[in-house]
Formats: structure tokens, sequence, C-alpha cells
């Protein structure tokens, strides 16, 4: 039965996919905004965290780095790495009642590539030779020149994920929209109202194991302090997500009063302060270590964050694959700061700031201004810097202006976060060759700028595992010895849930909520 969408009043509604969740239970959530079209192809104001209760992939990212079977039950890849030839489950359908086949799979591989231009930025978009159904349940993906993420660009959030073909306009493109958004996944969007929720229903005919709500009712509720008075009342069962979902300090209140369930996730990206090497104070390998010497990362952890992430040593944390790699961190060691800046010829004198051929050494950090959490770890990291005699202005601004500044490469220290599984390391660091932002610009003053580009290009294309982690070794250890990135914090996702939720969890990756294993408590 094809999923008919409608408009009533300014709610959309789509009928026929599941059956009745009245009597069903509902968990109440929140967010900044409404989840979008629900189009899996494309990115925003697709949520993602929404894409993914509603659309599936051939295999999926595990916790511990590794790739696992999920629509596809196995696969091949050639010896020359260039094609992957996927055995697909044979027991999924979509929530329509579509089957789900390797015509299908080809059906929106072919949708997602009409739109390559807007989605470039990803590596195996640009790699792809072609497609093709070898029998009903075997799809065949055929690339240009090999590319070892192929498996890890597979199990993203989007593009490639998969929606029931009569969905697909009758252009065959998806880069325009989608007729309804119907997928294989645990759940369905039952109803959108702009500006007040999304309700998402569990998917009847679900091939796994059903989803414990009935219903899923994401709320609307653009700002943190307004969501946590939403929990507080009752309005909302769950807080989940990275930063900006409520304050660390409201996150460290509920944990002090103990009525509710509270959790952090494990590391899920690596937040960086990028120092820009091309610029004129920063050229010198000394200052930039001294700086890495500076910051007392556990002091902001505690004052700032709360607890809610860790300090990271090195710019990716140890259980991302091949980036564990034995690099040593630089330590909070002001005294060895001071030697550094004075080998640089950077002299204070009475306290004073530093200073060489009477120019003070005096830096600029650019953030978002309206970012309170970005705000205030600035506030720290001006104060830090001040011990050692470094001078820092702080340039908070509205996000389009910031983002034009970091392309432009007019700053001297900015924030900078990895991608996050399962991104990275290898789609984070692909984009460094590419002069559209804070990575590529910080680099651009070092003299192996070059040979660091040509051996990302190089690890991406190898087939060879042996050679692949020892050129992760060389680019990793390089950017590290070079000191453009001083890493800050891990970054994690946060919980705070009513006892009435059980058998909370966190994804394995940063866009990943697992509202399926979610259930009512006994």
């Amino acid at each position: 039965m094809r999923l008919q969408g409608f408009l009533l009043a300014g709610v959309v509604v789509f009928s026929g996919a599941v059956g009745s969740v009245h009597a069903q239970e509902t968990l109440n959530f929140s967010w900044a905004l409404n989840v979008g079209p629900m189009n899996p192809h494309v990115t925003a104001p697709n949520q993602m965290f929404a894409q993914t209760m509603v659309y599936e992939s051939l295999v999926k990212y595990q916790p511990d780095g590794s790739i696992a079977p999920w629509l596809a039950q196995s696969w091949d890849i050639s010896e020359d790495g260039k094609t992957y030839t996927f055995q697909l489950r044979q027991d999924v359908t979509f929530s329509n009642g579509e089957a789900f086949d390797a015509a299908a799979v080809k059906a929106n591989f072919d949708a997602i590539l009409t739109n390559h231009e807007r989605l470039a930025w990803l590596e195996l978009v640009n790699r792809i030779a072609g497609t093709s159904v070898v029998d009903a349940f075997t799809f065949q993906l055929t690339l240009n020149d090999p590319y070892y993420p192929t498996l890890y660009d597979l199990a993203l959030p989007r593009p490639f994920r998969f929606l029931a073909p009569s969905q697909i306009p009758e252009t065959g493109s998806t880069a325009e929209g989608v007729i309804a958004p119907v997928g294989t996944g645990p759940f369905t969007l039952a109803e959108s109202a702009l500006g007040v929720s999304d309700t998402f229903s569990r998917n009847e005919s679900y091939w796994g194991e059903p989803a414990g709500y009935g219903r899923v009712v994401v709320k609307v509720v653009p700002d943190a302090n307004t969501r946590s008075i939403a929990f507080d009342t009752g309005e909302i069962d769950l807080i989940y997500g990275t930063e900006g979902q409520i304050s660390p300090d409201t996150f460290e209140r509920y944990r002090q009063m103990g009525t509710y369930q509270v959790a952090v996730s494990g590391p899920l990206a690596t937040r960086t302060l990028s120092v820009n090497s091309n610029r004129p104070n920063l050229g010198d390998l000394l200052v930039r270590k001294a700086i890495g010497h500076s910051i007392d990362k556990d002091a902001l952890v505690n004052s700032v964050l709360y607890g809610t992430q860790t300090r990271a040593d090195t710019l990716f944390a140890p259980n991302v694959p091949y980036t564990d790699v034995g690099l040593t961190p630089y330590g909070l060691d002001r005294d060895e700061a001071a030697r550094l800046l004075d080998e640089a010829g950077w002299t204070a004198t009475d306290g004073q700031m530093r200073s060489k051929d009477g120019v003070a050494l005096s830096l600029d950090l650019a953030f978002i201004g309206t970012d309170a959490t970005q705000k205030a770890i600035a506030e720290i990291i001006q104060a830090d810097l001040r011990t050692v005699g470094i001078a820092v202005n702080l340039i908070g601004e509205e996000r389009t202006g910031h983002y034009d500044r970091l392309k432009n490469g007019q700053y001297d220290l900015t924030f900078a976060d990895s991608y996050g599984a399962p991104y990275d390391p290898h789609a984070y660091i692909a984009t460094w060759r590419v002069p559209t932002g804070a990575d590529y610009q910080s680099q651009l003053g070092l003299e192996s700028k070059a040979k660091i580009d040509e051996k990302i290009t190089a690890v991406l294309n190898t087939i060879d595992e042996q050679e692949r982690q020892a050129l992760y070794t060389d680019i990793l250890t390089e950017i590290h010895e070079q000191a453009v990135y001083v890493p800050l914090t891990y970054i994690s996702a946060i919980a705070v849930a009513k006892p009435e939720v059980d058998n909370l969890s966190f994804g394995a990756t940063v866009n990943e909520f697992d509202f399926f294993k979610l259930q009512p408590a006994q």
C-alpha cells in the first residue's frame, strides 16, 4: 500500500503506514526545530537523528569502530578494491509493504547520484562508477578507484539510506524532495506540525526487534532553558544529545538531584583549538607548542562543562580506527611554555605581556558569539594564555560572519570539531585538502602541507591494511608535531530521563539516538 501525505490545518499527516497506536505508550522528547521533510538523501533542514529512525543503511557502524551487517547480510570486495557485492536480507519490507530488494537499492543510489554536485563533499559520491542488480537480492557497487572507507560512508545517517521506490519522484531524483518519507526503519513519521512537534509511530511491520514505545513525540523547543523547564514540569520525558540540549550546569543539577536517570556517553568526537600556522605570530612552531602547554583542560572540563566531556590529549580518541598511534600529549606545563616563548624571542618584563621588537604577542580567538559554551571556553583560554604573557582578543560573531572569517583565514585561533564517528578519521581529514574552512587554513603555513595532503589521498586509496595504518601514523604524527591543533575535549552525548523510561543507552555515533531500544519501565 502506498503511503499518502496530505495537509490538514498546517499539519502534515501520513496515513496507511501503521496500525493504531492510540493505546500504546508515548515517549515525549524535544528538539530545537522540526525534523524537516525527511528526505533521506540530502542534508539540512532534515535532522539526522530523525532520518535514522525512519531510514536504514546497508551496514551499521559499531561502538568499537567495526562495521556490521544490517540491510545487507554480507558482502564481498574485489581484489582491486573497486567492486562491492552485497547480499541483501530477504525478510525486509518498507513500512508501506513494498519489497526491499536489489532494485530498490539501485533506485536509491541512482536518485542520490542525480544530486552529485551538492553531495560531492562526501568522497564516496565522487568514486561511484556504476550500480547494478545482479539478482533479486544481490546488489553491486562499482568504483572508479579503490576507496577503503566505502563501508564507513555507507553507514552514515545520510545519504546512502533507503526510501521506498514508489516515493521517488518520476524524475528519478530526490534532489528536490520525496513524495512521502517511507523507509524500512523501526519508526514511521506519522504527523508533523510546523513549529510545534513531530510524531513518530512504531513500524509494526519492522523486520527487527520492535520499538519499545508505540509513539515518540518530538516537541519543538528551541531554547535550552525552556527545554529544562519542560522536563521539570513533565512535558517531556527525555533530554538527549550533545552540546546545546541543556547547559552543562543544568545537567549537573539533575545529576545532583538523584531523582532522574543521568548518563554521559563515551567519546564521540573531538573539540580542538585550531591554531592558524599561516598568521604572522603563529608561523613559529615554538609559539604553537607554547599554546598547547598553557591551557588547563581539566579546569575547563570541570568549571565550564561540569564533566559532560572529558579531556582530550590527541586529535582523535583512542577508540577511533587507525588513530591510536602512540603520540605524546602537550600537557599543561606553563614553565615549558615560558621557556619556548623565551626561545622564540618573545619576552616579558615585570609581569607584562610578551613582545618582540616592540610588537605585542597578541592573538585573535574567533568563535560563534551566540554559543554560550564556546564563549565560556574562549574566556578560559584567554585567561590561561594571559598567564604565560600572550594577549588574546575575543571575537564573537554570528554564524555566517564567523564561517566567512574561517574560510578566508582571518583568525589566529578558533574552535574546530572533528566530525565524529563514522566520519572520523577518513572523512574529516579528507576535508583538510579543501580550502573552505579552518582546517585547511590553519595548516596552510606548514612547509609539509603538500606532503600531508598527498598522504591523505594515498590513505583513502590504499587497499593494503598495513600501508593504511602506516600512512595514518605519518599524517597524525606530523600534524601533532606541528601543533596546529590543541585537543581540548572529547565530545560526548548526555542523557537525562524520567524513571519511567527504561533501557537508556547511547548510539555508536553523534547523530544516532537509540529510541527503538527505549521502553516504558515495567
